[in-house]
């Protein structure tokens, strides 16, 4: 090999070095860019969650609130009135001391609620059973809760989620859709994935004319997106709705 060949050699040789290096280099700044892309995705993402979960929490207080705003206005107040009544009318004393300790068991319910502890630490088949009793406590909707399956611990903020999506169904349920019955059902099944039914029997409505944001599906629909759930909304008028949850444990 003469100098000219050896140097051919090493120039082509550099040139094939220095575009080597130059493609690695634009490959790990490429990387490294991407990687600080979803660093903040996900770190955006992470933000989000919490504050949807914040949102919740507030939201089922609000709620809690209201409810025992109401309670006290229409259910312990007439209960008290009525106790009233009976000592202005000098009604027997075993009716006057039912109708008190009524008020009394209704009071304690209610202090449980205040007490932020309680709920807190309440599990998601426990939040769901107090409400399901409060609306047959107090002739609300005839409901029922069902359990299937064994039981698994879930995250608590995964559990809040849960909750608050089924919050917005019982509004719309005892609100808007004028029914009489309401069946919740919590199904662990086999294969790890826990299948949550919300149904009730009222007015239901066309999903293709009805205005989804009305009855909160879109809000529905994406906050169980955001703990990697699938909700699922059937409806037929006169029929009912149900709320169809689906969530890999």
């Amino acid at each position: 090999m003469d100098e000219k060949e050896i140097q051919s050699f090493l120039v082509i040789s550099s040139v094939v070095i220095f575009l080597v290096l130059i493609t690695m280099i634009s490959l790990f700044l490429l990387f490294k860019k991407r990687k600080n892309a979803l660093l903040l995705k996900n770190e955006f993402a992470k933000k989000h969650f919490e504050q949807e979960i914040s949102k919740a929490k507030i939201e089922i207080r609000e709620e809690t609130f209201r409810n025992i705003s109401w309670e006290l206005h229409d259910n312990i107040g007439q209960l008290l009135t009525l106790a009233k009544i009976q000592v202005q009318n000098n009604s027997p004393t075993d009716d006057i001391k039912e109708t008190l300790n009524k008020s009394l068991k209704e009071l304690r319910v209610l202090s449980k609620l205040i007490n932020p502890d309680v709920l807190k630490n309440m599990s998601l088949e426990q939040a769901i059973t107090d409400e399901i009793d409060r609306f047959n406590r107090l002739n609300f909707i005839k409901s029922t809760f069902t359990i299937k399956g064994e039981q698994v611990n879930i995250e608590s903020k995964i559990e809040i989620m849960f909750f608050r999506i089924l919050q917005e169904f019982f509004s719309n349920t005892i609100k808007h859709a004028k029914a009489t019955h309401l069946d919740i059902i919590l199904n662990y099944q086999s294969n790890n994935t826990l299948v949550i039914t919300a149904q009730d029997n009222g007015l239901g409505f066309d999903i293709n004319k009805q205005n989804h944001s009305g009855i909160g599906l879109t809000n529905i629909k994406s906050r169980a997106k955001l703990i990697n759930a699938e909700a699922t909304i059937a409806s037929e008028l006169n029929k009912g709705t149900k709320l169809i949850i689906t969530y890999k444990l």
